[in-house]
């Protein structure tokens, strides 16, 4: 069994109707930027049974809907109800001109934080090596070097010690739905 895409609109209508969304975002997205309403469970968090509070129907969301199509199997078998996963995902509902709740005052999502470290101090490294020394340019191969760690592995140091940062404290909101 595996959880069926579901357009946007129609996943509009069956919310309307009684169906739990699920928000499967990490916090930092999820505090971010937000579908009113929206449980949030976070992927890589889910391990059992979700407590679809009664519902028949379960939409599962991400941003872009590639997570939640990955997972679509996981994610049926997680439900206790039928389940769909949102075509398009938080991009596709914002889109089609349905409200999102947006909270600035959140840190940017982590992966956003590492793609702009990770670029900035490869680019320093190679301005560097161009006008300063040459052996600033091993800056950049230390940033590619990790970033391909990071990929093989699926452990980020950068995003490990980013998330230290006083920036990426968890700032608490009146409305977390």
């Amino acid at each position: 069994m595996t959880a069926q895409a579901i357009s946007v609109e129609d996943a509009k209508r069956l919310i309307d109707g009684g169906a739990i969304l699920v928000d499967v975002r990490e916090t930092n997205e999820h505090a971010r930027e937000r579908i009113p309403g929206a449980k949030h469970d976070a992927l890589s968090q889910i391990a059992g049974p979700l407590d679809a509070h009664g519902a028949t129907v379960v939409i599962f969301h991400c941003r872009s809907g590639s997570r939640t199509t990955a997972a679509a199997g996981r994610l049926a078998s997680v439900a206790g109800a039928k389940a769909y996963v949102l075509e398009g995902g938080i991009e596709a509902w914002k889109s089609a001109g349905l409200p999102i709740v947006r909270d600035r005052r959140q840190p940017l999502e982590m992966m956003r934080q590492v793609q702009i470290a990770a670029g900035t101090l490869a680019l320093l490294g190679v301005i560097f090596g161009a006008l300063v020394h040459p052996a600033f340019y091993a800056v950049a191969g230390a940033i590619g070097a990790g970033l391909v760690f990071a990929g093989l592995t699926g452990t980020c140091g950068m995003a490990r010690l980013l998330a230290l940062a006083p920036w990426n404290r968890r700032r608490h909101t009146a409305a977390t739905a």
